[in-house]
């Protein structure tokens, strides 16, 4: 039996009494009930009332050659028949991890050429914790395991993930995190630059919290930091010109391991392969997941550097760590037929010249504007919008995060999906987005922008 032969209010039903969503107030959602969404095409996604709705965050962060490719699931088709599934324990290895290691060494920062695989990106900064720690240890050093991460990064949600991020709520309902990791301020110039402070100054002085950390602890005991190029689900928050270059400056002075978390950034978003290359920065590993495979497969990919790939194979000591779908045949084909798509296609190029360039100027011409927006940003093709109650103070609407709802409710309801995350409405479309595409979503933004603003001043 198909969902057809249900009712919305049946599987809105079904949902409530057995389905437990990811970071979702149920009592809310129950009352209210789930929006089913049933099929989707292109960049529209298609819910069970026959509501087209222009997606603006390419599912979660990662649908970026858009809906319906043929190609992909042809792909899982054709290794599901051959090959369901074998693991990568035993000495064992099957094609399509093997042939999509090197696909993946080829488009990767120069000097980065193994990879772990996982089936999330959280899975992914588990093993990224344990592998640089595990390193340290090897190399004789395992008193150096502190990590340095940021406040209000996202890393994950597994036990190790939400340790690395910086979400005082998780950590909240956590109860109790991994040991040894800390959290420094965040590169969010909107809200924590002094008066009359440049970006470039600012951007220097958010990468020396870092640095005063290792002085802290003492540079022997620190064994890495981890960062978000551009810190997604805390915001789209993009760090000033001058932060990365700081940040692996004062890593490699203190003989401190670089990890990026590219779980968002990764396989084009900000008009490269990887946001590694956009900012110019040599990381000692890079955590992807989501755009892998365009999120038709759930697949992550820890790309390691030379330096401690090299550790592991020279020295003795099994690194105890790993997944019953490590490596998944069928995920990892998709993966080779999803990179296919994306280089065929000129997508990463695109994003580069042409519509991320667009993208930003429509943001400043068609956005920037309208009364509640304080201010746009972008990079390639990710964007925030603040809302603010005054965009001359800056000063927020009551309730922390309940105005970007009310305008997340207006775009939804207007035909585009948005995100509401605190006080800022974030975007992240597929790749695919065209310019005529950018103009459809601005003209439903900038009408959700006006209806909500009308709400907020009302009330």
């Amino acid at each position: 039996m198909t969902y057809q032969n249900y009712s919305l209010k049946q599987l809105q039903h079904i949902d409530a009494a057995h389905h437990l969503h990811p970071f979702t107030d149920h009592k809310e959602l129950r009352a209210a009930g789930s929006r089913i969404i049933t099929r989707a095409e292109g960049p529209f996604i298609y819910d069970l009332e026959g509501a087209e709705i222009l997606d603006g965050m390419a599912g979660l962060w990662c649908v970026n050659v858009g809906y319906g490719r043929d190609e992909l699931a042809d792909a899982a088709y054709r290794q599901m028949k051959e090959l369901p599934y074998y693991n990568s324990f035993f000495k064992c290895s099957t094609p399509t991890p093997v042939l999509l290691s090197k696909r993946l060494a080829e488009i990767a920062p120069k000097g980065i050429d193994q990879v772990f695989y996982g089936s999330s990106g959280s899975e992914a900064n588990d093993t990224a914790l344990r592998l640089v720690r595990h390193y340290w240890a090897l190399e004789g050093k395992p008193e150096k395991n502190r990590i340095i991460s940021r406040q209000n990064a996202y890393h994950g949600s597994t036990v190790a993930g939400t340790s690395l991020g910086g979400m005082e709520p998780m950590h909240q309902q956590l109860g109790g995190a991994v040991p040894n990791i800390v959290h420094v301020m965040m590169p969010y110039a909107y809200e924590l630059a002094l008066p009359g402070e440049s970006d470039h100054d600012f951007g220097l002085r958010a990468a020396r919290a870092v640095e005063d950390a290792i002085l802290e602890a003492g540079a022997d005991k620190v064994a890495a930091f981890i960062g978000e190029p551009v810190m997604g689900a805390g915001g789209v928050k993009i760090p000033p010109a001058s932060y990365w270059p700081e940040v692996e400056r004062i890593c490699r002075k203190y003989d401190v391991l670089l990890m990026l978390d590219e779980v968002i950034t990764g396989y084009g978003r900000t008009g490269e392969w990887f946001a590694a290359t956009t900012y110019g920065i040599s990381p000692d590993t890079i955590t992807t997941a989501k755009a892998l495979t365009s999120g038709y497969q759930p697949l992550s990919a820890l790309l390691v550097g030379d330096r401690i790939a090299r550790t592991l194979v020279e020295k003795s000591g099994e690194f105890n760590h790993g997944y019953t779908y490590s490596g998944h045949p069928v995920a990892c084909a998709v993966a080779l037929a999803n990179l296919d798509i994306i280089e065929k296609e000129g997508l990463v190029e695109r994003v580069k010249t042409d519509t991320g360039p667009y993208f930003a100027q429509a943001l400043q011409e068609q956005i920037a504007g309208k009364g509640l927006v304080g201010e746009v940003r972008s990079v390639g093709l990710m964007g925030a919008i603040e809302i603010v109650k005054d965009k001359a103070t800056k000063e927020r609407f009551e309730g922390n995060g309940k105005a970007a709802v009310v305008v997340r409710d207006h775009a939804i309801a207007n035909g585009m999906m948005l995100r509401a995350t605190g006080d800022t409405m974030i975007l992240s479309p597929p790749l695919i987005w065209t310019r005529a595409t950018i103009d459809m979503a601005c003209e439903r933004i900038a009408k959700a922008l006006d209806l909500a603003e009308a709400d907020l001043r009302a009330m």
